[in-house]
């Protein structure tokens, strides 16, 4: 698997093109985390917490791949929540508290638009698959619980890509189990860092725009913008369209 993949490695693919992959992002692209904020007032921590914790786990797994190595995502997840957790006044001891928000990833949903978004991309005939930092078991209980499990040919997860999304060689490792070229793959992805990333790993992007926060400026752009899976479903819809005319 290459691990040295730079800017200049690669062609960005063509703007008009159907991708024959599309690689989703899980955590916030497809999971909906607002029911985690309940979790986090159940422990007697205020609800937004739960965004400053998210944020800190993303940043200290983003460090740790910059510095060449790698954490499990659920590893990493309790002790950056333990160490968020340990200055509130809380109901019950700080690993408890830890273990009670984190039990709440077993129950999350998916977005409301996800169901008829998702199948609606598969009629298009295009391969979906999820990249994820955190671990593909949570991909798979969620996109089961939503009966989406079979639209998918694979989940899976950079713990076995040994490197966190936007590290290249996170990108590489999806493209090598897919099968292939870069040029021919998409990511879908609500994070700004998660498109800029795929970009310079020469995929294609389609940023998910759920937030209403403007694009950051300093990052590449998105080939796409979308406001749901739906309208992802209908904008490659109608490149398929005029490919057939």
């Amino acid at each position: 698997m290459p691990s040295d993949l730079t800017d200049s490695d690669h062609q960005a693919p063509p703007s008009d093109a159907l991708p024959t992959v599309l690689i989703f992002d899980v955590n916030e692209t497809l999971s909906d985390l607002a029911p985690l904020s309940r979790r986090f007032e159940d422990v007697g921590a205020p609800a937004h917490l739960r965004a400053t914790w998210f944020a800190g786990l993303l940043r200290d797994g983003f460090a740790l791949t910059a510095a060449g190595t790698s954490a499990a995502f659920l590893d990493l997840a309790r002790e950056s929540l333990m160490l968020t957790l340990r200055e509130q006044s809380l109901d019950r001891s700080v690993e408890d508290a830890a273990e009670h928000v984190l039990e709440g990833f077993a129950g999350l949903a998916v977005h409301p638009d996800v169901p008829d978004g998702i199948r609606a991309l598969g009629e298009l005939g295009i391969r979906l698959t999820t990249l994820s930092n955190g671990s593909a078991s949570v991909a798979e209980s969620l996109l089961d619980r939503a009966g989406l499990g079979e639209q998918f040919e694979r989940l899976l997860s950079v713990e076995d890509a040994g490197r966190w999304k936007p590290a290249p060689e996170s990108y590489a490792y999806a493209l090598d189990r897919c099968g292939v070229a870069a040029q021919d793959a998409m990511l879908v992805a609500v994070h700004p860092w998660d498109i800029d990333g795929a970009a310079r790993a020469g995929l294609a992007t389609a940023w998910l725009e759920r937030s209403g926060a403007p694009y950051p400026a300093y990052f590449r752009e998105p080939d796409l913008r979308a406001t749901s899976c739906l309208d992802l479903a209908a904008q490659l819809g109608g490149r398929l369209g005029s490919d057939r005319r």
